[in-house]
C-alpha cells in the first residue's frame, strides 16, 4: 500500500501531538524516510518537471510544523546556522545533500562572536532523512538540481535564527529564507 503526503502529515501531527520532543520527531524523521520511499510521492511531488523553487507543501494549523519541498536549480553550500527555537528534518528525494553539525568551541557568552569545530559530517542520499533538533548548528551541501523535502517546527521566517562565519567567528542574524 502507498504511504502518501497526506498520511504522512497524519503521522507526523499525531506523533508531535503525542511527544513533541526529540523522541515524536524521530518518528518524523522515520516517517519522511517512508514517504521518501513512495514512487507516486516522487513523481507528483519531486519531479523535474515542477520549477525550482521553495514549496510549502502543508504547514498544519494546531501544532505549525511545516512540510516544505525544496527544489535547488544552483549548487549551494549553507553557512553553518541554526533554526533558533526550532527543529528541521531533511529528507532526500534526488542526488544528495551533505550534512555538517558544528559545536561551539568558546563559552557561548559573546553574542557576536563564536568559535565553531566539525562535530559530524555525513551524506544524505535519496530516501534518507537526518534531523537537527533545537538550535543545533549545520551547515548543508548540495549540487545542482538536488531536491530535498523538509519538515521544521515551526515557519522559520518568524523566528530568530543565526549564521556563524567559522573563520572570522562573527554572528550575524539571518533574513528571511536564509540557508533553506
Amino acid at each position: 500500500m502507498a504511504y502518501d503526503l497526506k498520511q504522512f502529515i497524519a503521522d507526523t501531527h499525531a506523533a508531535l501531538k503525542a511527544d513533541p520532543g526529540p523522541a515524536g520527531r524521530e518518528q518524523v524523521r522515520r516517517a519522511l524516510e517512508r514517504l521518501l520511499q513512495d514512487k507516486d510521492f516522487l513523481a507528483t511531488q519531486c519531479s523535474e518537471a515542477t520549477p525550482a523553487g521553495l514549496y510549502r507543501l502543508y504547514e498544519d494549523p494546531d501544532l505549525g510544523f511545516q512540510v516544505l519541498a525544496h527544489f535547488n536549480k544552483g549548487a549551494r553550500i549553507s553557512p553553518p546556522h541554526d533554526h533558533g527555537r526550532s527543529w528541521a528534518i531533511y529528507g532526500q528525494a534526488t542526488l544528495y545533500t551533505d550534512m555538517t553539525e558544528w559545536e561551539r568551541t568558546d563559552d557561548g557568552t559573546d553574542p557576536k562572536k563564536a568559535a565553531l569545530k566539525v562535530k559530524r559530517r555525513y551524506r544524505l542520499t535519496p530516501g534518507q532523512a537526518g534531523i537537527f533538533q533545537n538550535g543545533d548548528i549545520h551547515s548543508i551541501d548540495y549540487p545542482e538540481n538536488a531536491r530535498f523535502i523538509r519538515v521544521t517546527g515551526t515557519n522559520l521566517d518568524e523566528i530568530d535564527r543565526v549564521k556563524f562565519d567559522p573563520k572570522s567567528g562573527e554572528i550575524t542574524r539571518m533574513t528571511r529564507q536564509q540557508a533553506t
